[in-house]
C-alpha cells in the first residue's frame, strides 16, 4: 500500500469497540418466588429480565441466557467440582448449552441430592446454581457467577482486574496472549476515572495525554518505567498505547486516580500478537481501500478473490519510526514477519503490514487469494513472527463470494440478505448417534417447536462456532467480554404428544417441557446402515399432528483414524479422515482444550465428499497444552416437513464421534 486515504481511515479506525470492565465472583444463595426473575450477573430477584424465571413449574433462560442440567454433579459434596473451566467447556462448545426450559418434573432438590444447572448468563459469564428447595410457589437456590477476580491496591482506590489486546480481547494464559510494544491494549477495572464518565477518543492530531478524567498508567518493565499515552478513560476502561521502547518480557502495570493507586498487575510484553478488530460479535473490520466511501465489506456486499483488503487491528509489534502518542501523517511498515490465511487459504500478496495514522493502531493490506471458500463466514487470521516466536491473531470472519454481492451459506441454508426482523414458527426434528469413547454410543431423538422473533442472520460469531465451509475459528474462553449475544426471542409451542419409529422398532419422545421433547432410544435403534426415521406428532395446543421423515445414509459416517487424535503434536496439525456420511453433506471437526484454568477450542467444517480435513498447525496453536477432546460429527441435509400453524419444518440427522485428546 503506497499511500493511504486518511479519511477512509478515520471512517474505519471510528469503529473500533469499547470494552466493558469485569466483576468480581458472586455467590449467595436465593429464594425466587413463582412468576420471579432473577440475575446471576447481579446476584438478585429482578423485575423483569435478569437470567432465570421460576415458572412455577420449570426453570425458564431469559434472553441469552442458556444452559443445562450438570449430570452426575449434585449436592453440596459435588457443587465445589462444578469449576469455571468445566462450564467454560460447556460454552466453548456448540449446541451444549441451550435456551430450552427445564421441567420442575426432571430437578431434584435439597442440599444432599439437589440437582446442579450450568448457565451462561445474559452478559456472557459462567454461572452454577444447585436447588436447594423447589415447590410449586418457590425455588431456592445456592448460586456462583463467575467474573475476573480483582486486586487490591490503593483502600478506595482504582482495581485492576484486566490487561488485554484491544482488537482481540484475548485475556492473559493463552499461547497468543501479551501486549506488544506500539500496540493499543484495554485496561479493565473499577474506580479508574471520574465517576459518570463514558468512553470518548481523544485526539491524536492533538497529542494523547498522558493523564485523562484523573486517571493516568504506570509500566514497569526491564527495570525501566512509562508512561502510556491514553485514547480514552472511564472508571471501568482505559485504552492506551505501550511505548515502543517497552521491552519485551514480564511487566506490570498500575492505574492511579486522584492520586490513589491501583496494586500491581502483572501482565506479557511480547514481540507481536496481533489483535484483529471485529465487530456485531466476529465480524472483523475488513475495509475496502478503493472505495470511495471506505466501505467495510458486509453480507450484502462481499469481498471477492484477488481484491484489495485493508485488516485493522494493532499488535504488530515495536513501531519507533512512528509516534505512541501524535497522529502520524506518513506511517511506516513494520518489520514483523506477517502471513494472512483467509478460509485456510494463504493469501501471498501482502502489500502493507504496519502502522496507520493512529498511535498503537495497525493495518494489513492483502489481495484475497483465489481458492478461498465462499461464504458468509469466512475467517481471517494473521500470523506474526517466526519460529518459536509465532502468535496467531483472532479469528473473525467476513463474506466472500466469487461474485461479491450478497453472500450465502449452503450450510446454513441462509443468505445475507437475511439481516431482517422475522417472527416466525419453527419445528425441528432430530435424530442421531453420539459415540463417545469409554462412555459408550448414545441414540437420541429429539424435537423442538418454537416462535422466533428478531434477527435470523448475525455476521458471524466465533462464540458459537459459526464458519463457512472449508475454514475454521478459535474461541478463547473469557468469563467476561463486551460481547453481545443473540437477538433471538424465543417462545415454545405444544405439540401434543410425538414418537419416532425406525428400522428397529417405533419409541415415544418424553416431553422435556413446553414445546421440548427428548429420548435417548436402544443401542439398536440406529443401524450402521442408516435408514429411515420417521416422526409422528399428535397435534397440540399451538401446533396440529404431523409426520416428518428424517433419512440417515448407508452406511453413518465412520472415523477411520480416530487415533490421530489421541495425542496431537500442535506444530503438525491434525489430519482427520472418514467414510460415509451422506452424500453433499458437510462434517464439523471440533476439538478443546485446558490446561490451569485456561481453555480454549476450534471449530472447523468441511464437505463430506472430501473424505479428509487438516486443522492446521495455527489453529491448533492457540489450544494449551493439556487435556482435552475432538468431535467428528456428520448432519444429513435439511428435510422440510409441513404442520398446521408451523411456517417451517426441518429434519436433521447426525453422527458424532468423540475421543479424549492430549494436545501437545
Amino acid at each position: 500500500m503506497k499511500k493511504m486515504n486518511v479519511a477512509l481511515l478515520a471512517q474505519a479506525f471510528a469503529v473500533l469497540a469499547f470494552p466493558i470492565a469485569a466483576l468480581a465472583d458472586l455467590n449467595g444463595t436465593a429464594t425466587i418466588p413463582a412468576g420471579g426473575n432473577f440475575s446471576l450477573d447481579q446476584g438478585a430477584n429482578v423485575a423483569s429480565g435478569g437470567d432465570i424465571m421460576f415458572t412455577g413449574t420449570g426453570i425458564a433462560f431469559v434472553g441469552n441466557a442458556k444452559g443445562l442440567v450438570l449430570k452426575g454433579f449434585t449436592g453440596t459434596a459435588l457443587y465445589p467440582n462444578v469449576t469455571e473451566t468445566i462450564l467454560a467447556v460447556f460454552i466453548i462448545t456448540p449446541g451444549a448449552f441451550s435456551s430450552s426450559p427445564i421441567a420442575a418434573s426432571s430437578l431434584a432438590a435439597g442440599t444432599a441430592s439437589g440437582t446442579i444447572i450450568g448457565l451462561e448468563t445474559n452478559g456472557t459469564n459462567p454461572a452454577k446454581f444447585l436447588i436447594t428447595a423447589l415447590s410449586s410457589t418457590s425455588i431456592s437456590i445456592q448460586y456462583t457467577t463467575y467474573q475476573a477476580a480483582t486486586s487490591g491496591g490503593t483502600p478506595g482506590g482504582p482495581t485492576v482486574t484486566a490487561v488485554m489486546n484491544n482488537s482481540s480481547m484475548i485475556p492473559s494464559g493463552f499461547p497468543n496472549s501479551g501486549i506488544a510494544p506500539s500496540s493499543l491494549f484495554v485496561i479493565q477495572g473499577t474506580g479508574m476515572a471520574t465517576p459518570g464518565t463514558t468512553p470518548v477518543l481523544q485526539d491524536s492530531t492533538k497529542g494523547l495525554p498522558a493523564t485523562l478524567n484523573g486517571a493516568s498508567i504506570s509500566v514497569s518493565a526491564g527495570g525501566k518505567t512509562f508512561t502510556p499515552a491514553i485514547w480514552y478513560s472511564s472508571p471501568t476502561a482505559i485504552a492506551a498505547v505501550l511505548p515502543a521502547a517497552t521491552p519485551v518480557g514480564s511487566a506490570t502495570l498500575t492505574v492511579s486516580y486522584n492520586g490513589a493507586a491501583s496494586a500491581a498487575f502483572s501482565f506479557n510484553v511480547v514481540t507481536s500478537a496481533f489483535g484483529i478488530d471485529n465487530y456485531s460479535g466476529n465480524t472483523a473490520v475488513a475495509q475496502d481501500p478503493l472505495s470511495a466511501t471506505g466501505a467495510v465489506f458486509t453480507p450484502t456486499s462481499s469481498a471477492k478473490p484477488g481484491q484489495l483488503v485493508t485488516i485493522w487491528g494493532t499488535g504488530l509489534g515495536s513501531d519507533p519510526a512512528d509516534s505512541d502518542t501524535t497522529y502520524t501523517s506518513t506511517p511506516h511498515s513494520v518489520s514483523t514477519p506477517v502471513q494472512v490465511y483467509v478460509g485456510g487459504v494463504p493469501a501471498t500478496n501482502i502489500t502493507f503490514a504496519g502502522a496507520s495514522v493512529y498511535p498503537g493502531v495497525s493495518v494489513i493490506q492483502f489481495s484475497i487469494p483465489a481458492g478461498v471458500p465462499n461464504g458468509c463466514y469466512v475467517p481471517v487470521v494473521i500470523v506474526t513472527g517466526t519460529g518459536a516466536s509465532i502468535t496467531i491473531s483472532n479469528t473473525p470472519t467476513f463474506a466472500i463470494m466469487n461474485q461479491g454481492g450478497v453472500c450465502s451459506e449452503p450450510l446454513y441454508g441462509i443468505t445475507g440478505s437475511q439481516s431482517t426482523t422475522v417472527n416466525e414458527t419453527v419445528g425441528d426434528v432430530l435424530i442421531g448417534q453420539l459415540a463417545e469413547g469409554s462412555a459408550g454410543t448414545f441414540n437420541i431423538a429429539e424435537t423442538v417447536f418454537e416462535r422466533i422473533s428478531g434477527t435470523i442472520f448475525s455476521s458471524g460469531s466465533s462464540s458459537s462456532g459459526i464458519v463457512s465451509i472449508g475454514g475454521c475459528v478459535v474461541t478463547e474462553y473469557v468469563s467476561s467480554s463486551s460481547g453481545g449475544g443473540s437477538s433471538l426471542s424465543v417462545t415454545y409451542l405444544d405439540a401434543g404428544t410425538i414418537n419416532v419409529q425406525g428400522p428397529a422398532g417405533t419409541y415415544p419422545l418424553t416431553a422435556i417441557s413446553k414445546g421440548t421433547y427428548d429420548s435417548q432410544l436402544p443401542a439398536t435403534a440406529i443401524p450402521t446402515t442408516g435408514g429411515a426415521f420417521v416422526f409422528n406428532g399428535s397435534g397440540g395446543a399451538d401446533v396440529g399432528a404431523f409426520t416428518a421423515t428424517v433419512n440417515l445414509p448407508n452406511p453413518i459416517l465412520t472415523w477411520t483414524n480416530q487415533s490421530a487424535a489421541a495425542t496431537i503434536n500442535r506444530a503438525q496439525g491434525l489430519q482427520v479422515n472418514w467414510t460415509g456420511g451422506g452424500s453433499g453433506t458437510y462434517v464439523f471437526i471440533s476439538g478443546s482444550s485446558e490446561s490451569n484454568g485456561v481453555v480454549a477450542g476450534f471449530s472447523c467444517y468441511a464437505p463430506q465428499s472430501a473424505l479428509q480435513f487438516t486443522v492446521p498447525p495455527y489453529v491448533l496453536s492457540v489450544l494449551p497444552a493439556g487435556q482435552g477432546s475432538v468431535l467428528l460429527e456428520n448432519m444429513t441435509s435439511y428435510a422440510p416437513f409441513s404442520a398446521p400453524n408451523i411456517n417451517y419444518g426441518y429434519g436433521i440427522g447426525f453422527t458424532g464421534i468423540s475421543v479424549t485428546s492430549t494436545y501437545q
